[in-house]
């Protein structure tokens, strides 16, 4: 059975459908019933556009097209989807906004091949993810460090299916205190934009206390709202950190559909969305 065929269709204050399902992590997961007047309408239009917050999708072009048999239109086409989940789709759109990067989706390139590119050290992640933010997997500091690294890739669920992208290393402005098996907590935000709206922002990092100035957090926005102009998608997740030297990068894009708040409040959040349908109205 699909998840979409167990999933939980509502329509929050007769302006936005949204097909939901638990997945028991509290970063991901939100009450809509709970702040919102919701509807669940035993008959409803033969067919309706509607955000999933099921998860992510490890298929998301299969989860489209059950929804879709079911009369629900996600937000995002499979290649919407495409273009702010993998990096060798989004990097191409902002290549001047984020760490210099290559890619090789059908092999593992060799430490020469690397070296040749970039200097070391190098920031190495899957087309779409890194793997739970582990170091050991992430940074390769010299071409016999970068095999070790490739070794743990085999290993790893995560990374193992995932074509590999290398990144220009960027020293970033470290916030708290990091663990030598993750890695570091930096000055980094995540931010959702809706139609091109930014409807929240917050530290990206648990577990530690930093803020942005008023000042900081217009570069932030300047620089993800260019990212989320240049995308041009209905919901996306823009994840923006400053440099050591003070400027200010992006890390990554993200489906607002997959993506967990972070430090992002998300009734606030989703209040904001629903403003802005009630202008699109």
């Amino acid at each position: 059975m699909s998840d979409a065929e167990h999933s939980n269709v509502v329509l929050i204050e007769d302006r936005l459908w949204v097909v939901t399902e638990p997945t028991g992590m509290p970063a991901y997961d939100f009450a809509f019933e709970d702040f919102f007047a919701c509807r669940h309408p035993f008959r409803r239009p033969e067919a309706i556009r509607a955000v999933a917050r099921m998860g992510a999708a490890s298929d998301y072009a299969q989860r489209y097209e059950a929804c879709k048999s079911q009369g629900v239109e996600l937000i995002h086409a499979p290649a919407e989807y495409d273009r702010t989940s993998l990096l060798p789709h989004w990097y191409p759109l902002i290549e001047d906004l984020t760490p210099r990067s290559r890619w090789w989706l059908d092999r593992r390139p060799s430490a020469a091949e690397i070296g040749r590119e970039f200097r070391w050290p190098v920031f190495l992640k899957g087309a779409r993810q890194t793997s739970r933010h582990q170091k050991s997997l992430s940074v390769a500091t010299s071409a016999a460090e970068y095999d070790r690294v490739m070794a743990g890739w085999d290993a790893d669920p995560i990374l193992c299916w995932q074509g590999l992208v290398c990144r220009e290393y960027v020293d970033l402005r470290k916030v708290g205190v990091s663990s030598d098996q993750t890695l570091p907590t930096a000055f980094e935000f995540r931010s959702f934009w809706w139609r091109g709206q930014c409807v929240g922002i917050g530290p990206y990092w648990k577990g530690v206390s930093y803020a942005m100035t008023p000042a900081e957090r217009a570069a932030a926005l300047a620089i993800a709202g260019e990212a989320a102009r240049r995308l041009a998608v209905t919901f996306l997740v823009v994840d923006v950190a400053q440099t050591a030297a003070g400027a200010w990068t992006v890390i990554e894009c993200n489906d607002g559909q997959d993506s967990g708040y972070a430090g992002v409040a998300p009734m606030p959040m989703w209040r904001k969305i629903l403003d802005v349908e009630a202008g699109a109205a």
